[in-house]
């Protein structure tokens, strides 16, 4: 009898078991295409059950619900920035690249560098991490030697000057490259001013 009433209690605890559902075996994914600062979006592919769906329109966006359907829709910017602002906030900006440039022999830059530093300034202020590398280049007049240390000297300058802008020391580097890269192929012992120049590249 006690067999009888053990398999009893057994069976009705697998019929009670069965009697549930599962649960489901998809989890919930949204795909969005988030336009940049100028409003241009590129595109993604969602693949799902063998099929393919294309997202290209800003805050396009496909569901995947809890049985694997998908759902197409579009979001609202506003909802977008209120869900993940800080998320889109800490994604690294676009990579940059700044040209200043320096008279001739100095580690000054020229009048209309000068006013094109506080553009560049403002540009990297938007970003909340910046990794800056800034690197100095010459024209071929003077040695090699020479030359090394003044892009070198121009490049550490201008650190000096973002730092006094506020942007945080140890987020640049500075390095020269003396006369090796010229951005204006010339002779030696030419002054071009093409090619007295810093390079800040952003990212």
């Amino acid at each position: 009898m006690r067999n009888l009433t053990a398999a009893f209690l057994a069976t009705a605890l697998l019929a009670g078991c069965a009697a549930t559902p599962p649960p489901s075996l998809v989890a919930p994914e949204l795909f969005a295409v988030i336009p940049n600062a100028a409003g241009k979006a590129g595109s993604i592919t969602v693949q799902r059950g063998g099929q393919s769906h294309v997202i290209d329109t800003p805050y396009g966006a496909q569901r995947i619900d809890a049985t694997g359907a998908v759902v197409a829709g579009k979001l609202e910017a506003a909802a977008v920035r209120d869900a993940f602002g800080s998320t889109l906030d800490a994604l690294p900006g676009k990579p940059e690249t700044f040209m200043l440039y320096f008279l001739e022999g100095r580690d000054e830059l020229t009048v209309e560098s000068r006013t094109e530093l506080e553009k560049v300034f403002m540009e990297l202020k938007r970003r909340p991490l910046p990794d800056i590398v800034v690197i100095g280049h010459t024209d071929t007049v003077g040695n090699l030697t020479f030359n090394d240390r003044l892009s070198l000297q121009r490049a550490e300058r201008l650190r000096e000057m973002l730092v006094g802008l506020g942007i945080a020391g140890d987020r640049i580097q500075a390095a020269g490259r003396g006369k090796r890269e010229l951005l204006v192929p010339t002779e030696d012992n030419v002054a071009e001013a093409r090619n007295r120049r810093v390079e800040i590249n952003v990212r």
